[in-house]
């Protein structure tokens, strides 16, 4: 069983108050007051500092809450182990980024769902760094990301390699070029991901390494989904800068157009990130024969 004092630094932590957090966890103010004195006392040190009010975090603290969390991930990933054990079965959590929701990694996991029973996958979708983050609490099993992570005890196999390129609707004149150019791109309505995303940050990169910058562009949309830039790409809204894989079938269907960008050659590793505990490399091995399979079909 979850140490209790660990289960109510983390329902403070999560509640911002004392009060509520003992509601949550059906206990008394006062016992909430006194497992968090106990834990400081245990481990020397003082976890929450009030200001002004405020329940904020020593720099110990974020150091106990951190471990608080991978403790709490471990125990309840021995638990579901020792279920899927018990039911000759497996759950595996995989975490993908949003340009890998776009691309074929969510059929190639359905694929693989399909064709092996006992095996259930939950895919979470976010940020590269919030799924860095969840796959070294043990929140995740796998997290399929452009990149990879450089942190002991976490292996990476290479998926695929990507790159960027210009995405165009086919009724736009640069649809008839074979490549397009900055100057090209200047001239047009750009719809972009948000700044936070991966590729957005690797197109800045390669502008400011070749002293341009996105301010030269006349970003008129920052979206999120890539799902919607595609669509207003088709309904000709503007242009934009995405992952090829993350257009592969619009490709197949003749539905845009994606073309390189002259003097930027933004190419990126695809890969699997896992611990070197995982007890799955089976499953993992099996994933990516059907994801190569896959994109041979597709070319």
């Amino acid at each position: 069983m979850l140490d209790s004092k660990l289960e109510t630094l983390l329902t403070v932590y999560e509640k911002k108050n004392f009060t509520r957090a003992a509601e949550a966890l059906a206990l008394t103010q006062p016992a909430v007051s006194h497992h968090i004195s106990q834990l400081e006392q245990e481990l020397g040190v003082k976890i929450f500092s009030r200001t002004k009010g405020e329940m904020k975090l020593t720099a110990e603290g974020e150091i106990v809450l951190k471990y608080a969390k991978r403790i709490k991930a471990l125990y309840e990933k021995m638990r579901q182990e020792l279920t899927d054990e018990e039911r000759q079965m497996a759950k595996i959590r995989v975490g993908i980024t949003h340009t890998a929701e776009s691309s074929l990694i969510t059929e190639v996991l359905a694929k693989y769902s399909n064709i092996n029973n006992g095996v259930s996958i939950t895919i979470i979708t976010d940020t590269m760094n919030n799924l860095y983050d969840m796959l070294s609490h043990y929140e995740l099993d796998l997290a399929i990301v452009e990149g990879r992570v450089r942190e002991p005890g976490i292996n990476a196999l290479m998926l695929d390699t990507d790159y960027l390129v210009c995405v165009v609707s086919n009724n736009n004149p640069l649809a008839r070029k074979s490549m397009v150019t900055l100057n090209d791109i200047e001239k047009e309505r750009m719809i972009l991901r948000l700044p936070n995303s991966g590729t957005r940050n690797l197109f800045v990169s390669h502008l400011e390494s070749i002293n341009r910058s996105i301010d030269d562009f006349n970003v008129i949309l920052e979206v999120d989904n890539i799902a919607t830039i595609k669509d207003l790409i088709r309904k000709d809204m503007g242009i934009s800068i995405l992952a090829r894989s993350a257009c592969l079938d619009e490709l197949r269907k003749g539905k845009i157009t994606v073309l390189p960008i002259e003097n930027l050659s933004m190419i990126r590793e695809t890969n699997i990130l896992y611990h070197e505990d995982f007890a799955h490399l089976d499953i993992l091995h099996a994933i990516i024969k059907i994801y190569r399979e896959t994109v041979r079909k597709y070319s």
